[in-house]
């Protein structure tokens, strides 16, 4: 205890911004996981409906469904139904953007986490190399009167700023890592969506053909 009040007292300038992205972090790391938890989604459910309805070709029943779904997915099937019922033909290029748009909101403010992760070691670092170079100038003007035990002891203190600082960027990191895998698991949904309409884009526009045929002929 009485390293770190030691360490609080003479590397306060490193340790506020350690103490300050660890804040973010806390911030973030809720925010985010609010946010995933709240739109999360049993995709295949709403996949084996909107198969049905679209088979029947009942748009009103397939945004409904959208809307009962609610959330980000519920967002891009929705506009998944419009671009399917708007502008069949350039469908995959429309849908791409409206899902990128969606990731983007999902990815928002994770690189704050990556970047907390990437520079708190550093910062932690500095106040470590700071301190040491400190302590051994007072080793020099003490001379010979300084004590082993001294020594060790300001060095002891000044590692308690990579440890903050280390711990902060773990933290940031593991969250990171896990939360691009949140929304990496979104991106492949949306790509059911996509492939499950592309699907009946691809049925009709096969059925084209055959129908201008048998008109030609009569």
């Amino acid at each position: 205890m009485e390293l770190l009040i030691e360490a609080i007292k003479m590397d306060w300038w490193i340790l506020l911004p350690i103490f300050l992205c660890s804040i973010l972090v806390v911030g973030v790391v809720i925010s985010k996981w609010s946010y995933y938890k709240k739109n999360q989604r049993n995709i295949t459910i709403y996949m084996k409906e909107l198969n049905r309805e679209l088979s029947k070709g009942d748009l009103g029943a397939a945004q409904d469904t959208a809307l009962r779904c609610g959330g980000v997915i519920g967002e891009v099937i929705e506009e998944a139904v419009r671009i399917f019922t708007e502008q069949k033909e350039g469908f995959s290029r429309s849908f791409d953007i409206s899902a990128a748009l969606a990731a983007r909101k999902l990815e928002s403010h994770l690189s704050i986490l990556g970047t907390i992760g990437g520079i708190a070691p550093f910062l932690g670092l500095l106040g470590t190399v700071t301190r040491i170079l400190f302590t051994f100038k007072d080793m020099a003007a003490a001379g010979h009167a300084a004590q082993a035990a001294d020594v060790m002891y300001g060095i002891g203190s000044a590692l308690i700023a990579t440890a903050l600082g280390l711990g902060v960027a773990i933290v940031a990191v593991i969250f990171f890592n896990s939360f691009q895998s949140i929304v990496k698991h979104f991106e492949d949904d949306f790509q059911l969506i996509k492939l499950l309409f592309l699907s009946f884009v691809d049925s009709e526009e096969e059925t084209k053909p055959a129908y201008t045929s048998s008109k030609v002929n009569l």
